[in-house]
Parts: structure tokens; C-alpha cells; sequence
């Protein structure tokens, strides 16, 4: 099995809905687990409210997504002015107002990766991998 997939979104607060429910879509028709699929798209949604949040108003961000027999690998660029990344290896402060969506982020997949490049562009990389063990339990 596997898909793949890029779109470009308008840096917007309806926009990350819709991205979600379109990876939930592939990871279901690739018949990924329940759980992994939940931690890929709570995952995802956290990637994306960042870029609504500290992105700005203005331009579009985009979201890859590629999902084969074992990894399922999300990259989400923005042109934003980005954020300062907190120490994520010190308990976040709820009350600091930042930083418990990057723990959520990396309690939830196998491997977390920030990049800038030279053109101003921020990119997040989120992989999974599929038959890994659920890293949280989500209570509904």
C-alpha cells in the first residue's frame, strides 16, 4: 500500500479541519489502526493550529502527506514569522501560554522534526510508524 499526497491550504482557521478529516480519510482507506490513526491526526492538527496561529493572516500553507506499508510521514511548510521553540526536554507550563501543542506533537509520533530554510519557509515533519505501539491512549 501507498498514497500520497500534497495540498495547499489558505492560512485559516477552517482549513485545518478539512486536512484532518482528509488524512483521517486515507489512513482509514489503508486500513491503519484506530489509535495510530488518532495520534496521526490529533498530530497533524496540532502542526497545522501553529501555522494558523503564528503564521499570519495572509498566504497559504502546505501539507504532504505520504503513507506507505510501515511510515506514515506529514510535512507542513508555512512562510510565517515561525516561533521561539521552547526546550522541550523541561515540563511545559500550562499557564506560559506555548509549548504543550510540540509535546503533544512529540508524545504522539515516533519522530518530530523543525527546519527553516533559506527562503524564509518553516517546515514541521511528523512520522509514524504504523505498526509502532500506541504512544497515547485518547479517552473518548
Amino acid at each position: 500500500m501507498q498514497m500520497e499526497f500534497t495540498v495547499r491550504l489558505p492560512v485559516d482557521s477552517h482549513s485545518v479541519p478539512f486536512v484532518r478529516g482528509l488524512c483521517r480519510k486515507a489512513l482509514e482507506h489503508l486500513k491503519v489502526g484506530k489509535d495510530t490513526t488518532d495520534e496521526i491526526v490529533l498530530a497533524l492538527t496540532e502542526a497545522c493550529a501553529n501555522v494558523v496561529q503564528h503564521s499570519g493572516d495572509d498566504g497559504d500553507y502546505e501539507v504532504a502527506v505520504r503513507i506507505d506499508d510501515e511510515t506514515c510521514r506529514v510535512s507542513v511548510w508555512d512562510q510565517g514569522g515561525g516561533f521561539e521553540m521552547p526546550d522541550l526536554s523541561r515540563p511545559v507550563d500550562p499557564t506560559a501560554g506555548g509549548g504543550a501543542g510540540l509535546v503533544l506533537m512529540r508524545a504522539l509520533v515516533d519522530e518530530l522534526a523543525f527546519e527553516h530554510d533559506p527562503d524564509g519557509r518553516h517546515r514541521v515533519t511528523l512520522e509514524k510508524r504504523l505498526g509502532s505501539r500506541p504512544a497515547l491512549r485518547l479517552i473518548e
